[in-house]
């Protein structure tokens, strides 16, 4: 008989254990969404990447980067980019390009065209309707980039 309550007493503390342990999850504050999840994932990172591409190469004052480049090439930039976005955001992705310094070094690039690019990313992301707050972060993970980027 005493084994019997004993037995009884633990798997009551057990199921009053589990209850308030199921209570407690069910009753807790959800967990913010990454920026890649509130941005709409890959695809939506995407679009928002190849729209900020076509007009990077489609402004003249930007031509002069991607001169000499082949399609090919073209198109692993463009997937670097992505990656980066993507794995900044707390995608899935892994950048596996070169850090941003020996990635720009040489090209000159100004603070004006800088912020005539960066005028490009919002412009992108508006014509995909990016909240405010996700187009903030974003902008916000691209601005530490720019000491690496801007040489002039």
């Amino acid at each position: 008989m005493k084994n019997e309550s004993i037995r009884r007493k633990a798997v009551l503390a057990l199921v009053v254990s589990l209850v308030i342990t199921t209570s407690a999850v069910a009753y807790a504050m959800p967990q913010d969404k990454s920026l890649y999840d509130r941005l709409g994932g890959y695809n939506a990172l995407a679009l928002v990447v190849d729209d900020f591409i076509v007009r990077l190469v489609t402004d003249k004052q930007f031509e002069k980067f991607f001169v000499g480049h082949s399609t090919d090439s073209k198109k692993q930039i463009r997937q670097h980019i992505l990656d980066q976005f993507c794995a900044a955001t707390g995608g899935p992705c892994v950048y596996t390009g070169r850090d941003m310094k020996t990635s720009h070094s040489g090209l000159g690039i100004t603070n004006a065209e800088w912020d005539a690019a960066a005028k490009h990313l919002v412009a992108s992301m508006d014509k995909y309707k990016v909240p405010e707050r996700e187009k903030n972060e974003v902008l916000a993970f691209v601005t530490t980039l720019k000491k690496d980027i801007v040489e002039k």
